[in-house]
């Protein structure tokens, strides 16, 4: 395995590529499984529909069709899909019928199953309504039998009926309605109805039947399953009593619009029970076949379930296959495939050996053949990464792909990155539950990855598994700096400040409530400064805001210009290795110089401040005391006006930091004021010039070489090296679109030096904004609490848990992550990146298995809402 760039991306080569008909196929399949070759598309103007090898692609969407079927037939029975983690080959193009055949016969056999289980549901369905309408209608008529005696009723007399208000009868052996003496035949039908239309029914039947129809109903208390949908649904049983033909269609009508099911009801109890003893027993025989049936689907779909997911894997290489092959062109013999693809120069020989390889186990005695050839198109970026490196490589792509050969800013974002989230994070509590929640996903990777149930937020987590692990031991090593864990300091060295004070001082003090100050002129303990961080003594101090803030706010230039300092060495880099000399010259060096004499003398400043000043107020250097220390703004402002420092001082101090300070700022704002016209009209009037000399050159009629140099020169090129950025075309040079493109870039320097110098205060900003609020959460929640609430404490811990978590460590983690990444992408990046480049996509069949497998998790989770 040879050694990858990882400082800039890979060198491309354009290769023509020659292969047979008959191994083609298998050729392509190959460089799919090593993933290192971009094919590019020659038949691009030809339409899809009209390509070689359409119907392959058609054959392979019908096996995609039939395995999503098999798919949703096992995840309907919730049979689990097995997946054995393996990658199988692509299977031959004979061994494709065998895969045809093989789907045909189990969707024809499944759906022949399913079709079969679903007539034998719906007899289920019809014979368990006619158990019940036995059922409920022999209730109805029981209780009308028992209302009465079973005499006719020509042999009672009217006076009894009346005197028990029986003039409607209805005589439920015969059938009759006796009314004023008079023996009337009833007709009925019976059947059921949806539970949520018997209200409407029976509305309907009041108003088009005017009364006339007499209407029995009962619930089914056990739901049914609808066959057609595989929903429950709860019914009802009726019975409608009427009289004449007439009500009988209108009433067969109405049923018929509520799809209300009718079935045959005996008039006689004894056919009645007859047929209900008949009914039960076909519905015994039924349930027996569909247990057989329901068996012999199971056994099907988990056979299905050992091997789908191989047969997935196999049908979308194929696919992806001839999807390829389509973007070859036939030479006029219809027996060589010629495609073009961009390959990384490293890996050429690595191709070469499996097209090799491939067409010896073809037993071909012609391999493919690999042709470099050269072209002026821009060839694609190619940055190879590993699971560490590419959640990094994923935030600067988010940004922009890099130019070919461009500098790579991924080695050194994977410092800066996490560095600068931990300056502005610093807590090593906080950092620690980062640490523990991502270490567990690196530890548990395999397992994690394994899961296609993981939401979007969950995979941009896990994706950058390793980013949050960085960020969070970045943020622990801020905390130790800054003596923080959750707002409390660590008191590892014991304080190196003690009192100045006696003991009775100290009670008079206390006594009359005055503050107790430490001097540190004589309160240091041996004169030395804590050892690591800042000494714990400060989180007790009333002063300690005052204190963080002078130190988090210096240091966050201090990371600011050192952070665009080397983004702008970076510049010089690329430049160096594109050989732009003229760059160089009208470029970078204007840049450096104003930012260093401006911006990294401010930062020297600083150091001096540290350095010449002391903490201590002895009498006997008073030029050195803290009170004689200038302000280092103050002076920065100064010195663009051309001020001396105006602040009132005492005698003794000194009105600079060292001897000859103006001299020098004026000598460095002339160096200032003298870059901005060389970066304003550098290159624009030395590309004038050379242009000026190439049209007197053509006008002499020099030789082609003479006019080529110089057309090098005009366009920056140095030794026949081709410009990346533009191809100036020497004879239409724009030059006045050359004045305007650098002069917008030289007010975006000298205005972004300053606004991007300012924007690193937000590492102060922040840090001091997640410090308070990680101390008001504690004092507010805890401190107050602690003494008064006793067993309750256990309950606010957890309140306070869930509260840190939640608003700490994910909110406020997630606002420094956003920050930090503005840092790079605008402040650190612009310096040295342009991100215009095209990002190389070769044939890779192990990335086409991820993304279709996250395209078919994300395409079936909205249906899973829906029938939610």
């Amino acid at each position: 395995m040879r050694k990858k760039s990882v400082f800039r991306s890979e060198e491309m080569a354009l290769c023509q590529l020659f292969l047979q008909s008959d191994t083609a196929y298998s050729c392509v399949a190959a460089l799919g499984e090593i993933g290192l070759v971009q094919f590019r598309d020659l038949n691009s103007e030809i339409n899809a529909f009209q390509r070689k090898f359409v119907d392959e692609i058609r054959r392979c969407e019908e096996m995609e069709r039939k395995l999503n079927y098999l798919e949703k037939e096992i995840k309907k029975d919730s049979i689990p899909i097995y997946d054995k983690d393996e990658n199988p080959k692509a299977p031959l193009p004979r061994q494709m019928v065998d895969l045809e055949a093989t789907f045909e016969k189990l969707e024809n056999e499944l759906r022949e199953v399913n079709k079969n289980a679903e007539a034998l549901e719906r007899s289920f369905l019809e014979l368990t309504e006619i158990k019940h309408i036995l059922h409920k209608t022999q209730i109805f008529f029981d209780e009308a039998e028992g209302f009465k005696p079973r005499q006719k009723i020509a042999k009672r007399d009217k006076q009894t009926l009346t005197s028990r208000g029986d003039e409607n009868v209805t005589l439920l052996g015969d059938e009759a309605f006796k009314t004023e003496g008079q023996a009337i035949k009833l007709g009925f039908v019976a059947g059921v109805v949806l539970r949520e239309r018997l209200s409407g029914f029976e509305r309907m039947l009041w108003r088009v039947c005017h009364g006339n129809v007499l209407l029995r109903q009962a619930e089914i208390v056990n739901p049914l399953q609808d066959p057609s949908s595989g929903d429950k649904v709860f019914k009802n049983v009726f019975i409608l009593f009427f009289q004449g033909d007439r009500l009988k269609s209108r009433v067969k009508k109405i049923c018929e619009g509520f799809h209300a099911t009718l079935y045959p009801c005996p008039e006689s109890p004894t056919d009645r029970r007859e047929m209900a003893m008949g009914v039960i027993t076909r519905i015994e025989d039924l349930n027996t076949v569909m247990k057989q049936t329901q068996n012999h689907r199971h056994r099907v779909l988990v056979a299905v379930a050992k091997n789908i997911k191989n047969w997935s894997i196999k049908v979308r290489k194929i696919k992806a296959i001839y999807h390829t092959l389509n973007f070859f062109n036939l030479d006029v013999t219809q027996k060589c495939l010629i495609g073009e693809c961009w390959v990384p120069v490293g890996d050429l020989e690595e191709i070469q050996s499996t097209l090799k390889q491939t067409t010896d186990q073809s037993g071909s005695n012609v391999p493919g053949i690999l042709n470099q050839i050269e072209t002026q198109e821009k060839p694609p970026t190619y940055n190879p990464t590993n699971k560490f490196t590419h959640g990094f490589q994923v935030l600067i792509d988010s940004y922009g792909v890099a130019l070919y050969r461009e500098i790579n800013p991924n080695p050194y974002t994977i410092i800066t990155f996490p560095f600068l989230f931990g300056v502005m994070f610093g807590d090593i509590g906080h950092g620690l539950i980062m640490v523990l929640f991502a270490s567990w996903m690196v530890i548990y990777e395999k397992k994690i990855a394994k899961r296609k149930s993981l939401g979007e937020i969950a995979k941009i987590f896990f994706g950058g598994r390793y980013v949050i692990l960085l960020m969070g031991l970045f943020s622990c090593h801020a905390g130790l700096i800054y003596n923080d864990i959750f707002s409390k300091s660590i008191n590892i060295f014991g304080s190196y400040w003690k009192p100045n004070y006696t003991a009775s001082e100290i009670s008079t003090l206390l006594r009359n409530n005055k503050e107790i100050q430490l001097n540190p002129s004589t309160a240091y303990f041996w004169q030395y400064p804590y050892p690591f961080g800042i000494d714990p003594i400060w989180q007790v101090s009333r002063n300690k805001i005052y204190v963080h803030n002078s130190f988090k706010m210096k240091l966050s230039i201090i990371f600011g210009v050192a952070h665009m300092l080397f983004g702008l060495s970076l510049s010089f880099i690329n430049f160096r290795f594109f050989k732009k000399k003229i760059n160089i010259i009208f470029e970078f060096i204007p840049q450096i110089l104003f930012f260093c004499v401006l911006f990294l003398y401010m930062v020297v400043l600083m150091f001096i401040k540290w350095i010449k000043y002391k903490a201590t107020d002895d009498a006997n250097e008073v030029a050195v005391s803290p009170r004689c220390a200038p302000y280092i703004l103050i002076t920065f402002i100064n010195m663009m006006l051309f001020k001396d420092d105006g602040r009132v001082k005492a005698v003794e101090c000194t009105e600079s930091f060292y001897k000859g300070q103006y001299s020098i700022q004026i000598v460095f704002i002339a160096i200032s004021v003298c870059c901005i016209p060389i970066l304003l009209l550098g290159i624009p009037i030395y590309k004038t010039i050379q242009l000026r000399k190439l049209k007197k050159l053509k006008a002499k009629q020099l030789n082609d070489n003479d006019i080529n140099n110089v057309e090098n020169a005009v366009n920056g090129h140095e030794d026949g090296v081709e410009d990346e950025e533009k191809n100036y075309d020497p004879e239409h040079l724009p030059i006045g679109e050359l004045f305007i493109h650098q002069t917008i870039h030289t007010i975006e320097f000298i205005l972004g030096t300053i606004s991007h110098t300012a924007s690193y205060l937000r590492l102060w900003a922040l840090s001091l904004a997640h410090a308070q609020l990680s101390e008001v959460l504690w004092t507010m929640v805890i401190s107050k609490t602690i003494r008064t609430m006793g067993y309750a404490f256990f309950f606010i811990f957890g309140a306070w848990a869930l509260l840190t978590i939640s608003i700490l460590v994910v909110m406020e983690g997630l606002s420094a992550f956003l920050h930090t990444l503005r840092l790079h992408w605008v402040e650190f990046q612009s310096k040295f990146y342009i991100g215009g480049g095209v990002l190389f996509r070769p044939l890779d069949f192990k990335k086409l298995i991820e993304e279709s497998s996250d395209s078919d998790v994300k395409r079936k989770e909205p249906k899973k809402v829906l029938d939610k």
